[in-house]
C-alpha cells in the first residue's frame, strides 16, 4: 500500500486532542465554551467565555453603541435588502419606458409606434354605429356580421319576448344596422 493511504484521516481527526480554551474574562479559570463577537466591525473575531461570563457580556453588549439614530435607521434599512443596491420605483419606470421606446424604434422603424401600427383605419360613422349596435369590433367580415345578426335577432325578436315594445324597437334597430353593414360589405342578397 502507498504511504498516502497508510493512515486513515477520519481516525486521525477523531484521535486528535480537543482544543480547550480558558475563559477570556480576566481571573476566570473555567473553560471558554461560548463565543461572543468582539465588536460590530469584527463579527468573525470572537471572545470565548464561560456560560456565566457570556451571559454577562451579552447583557451589556450593544451592537449599535456609538451610532446616531440616523445611522441606525440607515443600517436597518440596508439590512432589510441584504445590503444590495436598490432604486426608487420612479427611476425604473423611466428605464422601462426607455426600453419600450428603443424596442418600438428597432421593431417598427423611426417615427412609427406600436399604437400607430395597430390603430384601426378610419371608418364612416354609420359603419361604426352599426358595428356597435351589433356588438362587434373591427376588423370583421360578412360571415361574422351574419352570425352575430342571427344571435341578436333570436334574442330580441318580438315573438320571443311576448310582443314587448322594447324588444320590437331593439329588433328594428338591429335590422337597420345589419342592412347598413350588408351594403357596406357588398352583400345585396337576402
Amino acid at each position: 500500500m502507498s504511504p498516502f493511504f497508510d493512515k486513515d484521516p477520519f481516525w486521525e481527526m477523531m484521535n486528535r486532542p480537543a482544543k480547550v480554551r480558558a475563559c477570556d474574562c480576566p481571573g476566570c479559570a473555567r473553560m471558554g465554551e461560548f463565543r461572543a463577537p468582539k465588536s460590530r466591525d469584527q463579527l468573525t473575531d470572537y471572545y470565548y467565555f464561560c456560560l456565566a461570563h457570556v451571559r454577562e457580556y451579552n447583557d451589556t453588549w450593544d451592537y449599535f453603541a456609538g451610532m446616531s439614530e440616523a445611522e441606525i435607521e440607515a443600517h436597518i434599512r440596508n439590512a432589510t435588502v441584504w445590503e444590495r443596491p436598490t432604486w426608487p420605483l420612479g427611476d425604473w419606470q423611466k428605464r422601462e419606458q426607455s426600453l419600450r421606446d428603443n424596442l418600438e424604434r428597432d421593431f417598427f422603424g423611426e417615427g412609427d409606434s406600436f399604437e400607430a401600427k395597430n390603430q384601426a383605419p378610419p371608418m364612416p360613422n354609420g359603419e361604426r354605429d352599426a358595428l356597435i349596435i351589433l356588438e362587434l369590433t373591427p376588423p370583421v367580415d360578412l360571415t361574422a356580421i351574419k352570425a352575430q345578426y342571427r344571435v341578436l335577432v333570436k334574442r330580441h325578436h318580438p315573438d320571443a319576448n311576448n310582443g314587448s315594445l322594447d324588444a320590437e324597437e331593439k329588433f328594428k334597430i338591429i335590422t337597420q344596422a345589419y342592412a347598413t353593414l350588408r351594403k357596406l360589405y357588398g352583400d345585396e342578397g337576402p
